[in-house]
């Protein structure tokens, strides 16, 4: 038997659309996994009565067939669904991780990537690497076509869930189909800059790379408040605001000594407009870790 806790995440980053993604240090998924002669799966924690547990509709049943592994599969939900915050993609990596160490595949951290995107695919409707690499790998990291490149960074951040849900396929319909030449040009000099930030764990380059008028705009409008929440975190001292995933969670990069602050305005703008949230004070984090 095997424990695996796979760390929530957030991805596109405002600037990096399907690209970008970080792990956070909270909250997780723990994942428990047996050997087993067919696959069974288990759910408890945040969520856990919305998701199936017939492993043909259930994220980390996609993962156990991809790798021929069987398991009793026992999982400890600490990332909401429709949170915004890779909850799926928490599920998938962890069984990932930790069915190709019970079996023995000899997968590469690089190479499950591509695995648990299949897993998550069950719940998205598509196979999308920006949360399962860094709940894998850790740091942030940068999901194209040609693989993932992963980043050690260590920035201060402050993930704000309101009690609202948004669903991956809602957020993708609203995505717009065309942009101006003007608007993708500022979104690629966010992007560099965003990713130089990282490099330099400098939370107000990340910040200010955040800013995006293309895809940003169009998801805000599906979270009530968003404008609000996002002024009062910039006027607490975030160095930039935006939707973490699909939303509804909005994710600030800020100094250390301000998440505090930045966390109970927010929370506090939630609650003018009469929407419940919780508020997790959090940092880039680590990979995937067995137990």
């Amino acid at each position: 038997m095997l424990t695996v806790r796979a760390p929530a995440t957030s991805a596109n980053l405002g600037s990096g659309f399907d690209v970008f993604g970080v792990a956070l240090e909270r909250p997780a998924d723990v994942v428990r996994l047996e050997r087993a002669d067919r696959i069974t799966i288990e759910v408890t924690g945040a969520g856990s009565q919305y998701i199936p547990e017939d492993p043909d509709k259930n994220t980390v049943g996609a993962v156990a067939e991809a790798l021929d592994a069987p398991a009793r599969i026992q999982i400890d939900k600490g990332v909401r669904p429709a949170s915004g915050l890779g909850s799926s993609a928490a599920s998938a990596a962890a069984a990932a991780v930790g069915l190709n160490e019970l079996y023995d595949r000899g997968h590469t951290r690089e190479e499950l990537v591509p695995i648990a995107a299949k897993g998550e695919a069950v719940v998205s409707g598509d196979a999308h690497d920006d949360n399962v690499a860094p709940s894998i790998l850790g740091g942030f990291t940068i999901a194209t076509d040609q693989g993932v490149t992963q980043v050690d960074a260590d920035i201060p951040l402050v993930a704000c869930l309101p009690d609202i849900v948004v669903s991956t396929r809602d957020a993708r319909r609203v995505v717009p189909e065309t942009a101006r030449v003007e608007q993708v040009v500022e979104t690629v000099g966010n992007a560099a800059s965003l990713t130089t930030g990282m490099h330099r764990d400098d939370p107000e380059l990340v910040g200010r790379g955040m800013h995006d008028t293309i895809v940003t705009p169009a998801r805000a409008e599906l979270i009530d408040g968003y404008e609000t929440v996002r002024e009062a975190a910039l006027e607490a001292g975030a160095t930039g605001v935006t939707i973490s995933g699909a939303g509804p969670t909005v994710i600030a990069a800020c100094a250390e000594d301000d998440r505090r602050r930045i966390a109970s305005a927010m929370l506090d703008a939630f609650g003018d407009r009469g929407v419940d949230a919780r508020v997790y004070q959090t940092r880039i984090g680590r990979g995937a870790e067995i137990f």
